[in-house]
Order: structure tokens, then sequence, then C-alpha cells
């Protein structure tokens, strides 16, 4: 059976919902960049990196571009940028909202930190 249109929306929208992944697809708003570029930018850990980034381009999010021995991540589109940009201007609106609201508390793990979903 195949997925409903709405669970694969709801896989694709979760792609954006984790620190770390937000993170990543922050650094990669000025242009493509290697995994070691991306480890160093953000000071992750190459392996957490990766398995991010696998995530990210699963969910259709990024693409990577082959070259010699290295991969360069890029956004897969301008309008993953405008859904970025657009994120950061409706979350200038409504953060206090957000930062009030209990309601998605059970989407952190005890530590405060995001659990990752995918």
């Amino acid at each position: 059976m195949l997925p409903s249109t709405l669970d694969v929306k709801t896989k694709f929208i979760q792609g954006f919902a984790d620190k770390t992944r937000l993170r990543i697809l922050s650094c990669l708003m000025d242009g493509e960049k290697t995994v070691s570029e991306i480890v160093e930018r953000i000071q992750g850990n190459q392996s957490n990196v990766s398995q991010h980034l696998s995530c990210l381009k699963g969910c259709g999010i990024i693409k990577g571009r082959q070259e010699g021995k290295y991969v360069h991540y890029s956004l897969r589109n301008d309008q993953i940028k405008e859904l970025l940009t657009m994120f950061d201007t409706v979350f200038e609106e409504v953060q206090n909202e957000v930062a009030a609201c209990d309601k998605n508390d059970g989407c952190l793990s005890p530590k405060g930190e995001e659990t990752i979903v995918e």
C-alpha cells in the first residue's frame, strides 16, 4: 500500500523539525558545501552531520553533487530557500507564543533537545 499524500507531506515537514538539520539548512542558504565544511561551520561531528544530511536528502530538501571524492550539498531549489526564509519571517511574528506554548514539549527529549524523527 502506498502512503497517502498527507503522510508523505508530514514526512517532508518532519525533515525540518530538528535543530541540527535547521543549522545545516541555514549553513546551505549561502551555497553548496562539503560535509567537512558543514561540520566546521556548525561545530558538529561528521557522523551526526552525515546522518542528518542523509535525512534531508531523503526528504527531498537538499541534493548532493559528486565531485571527485567529495559530495557538495546544496538546497534542492530556490523554493526550499524561500520556504526557509518564510519560516524565519513567520517565526519573528509568533516566537513569543511558541516560547510560551507547552503543547509541543512532548517532541523534546528529557534533556530539552529535539529528538530525531525520521
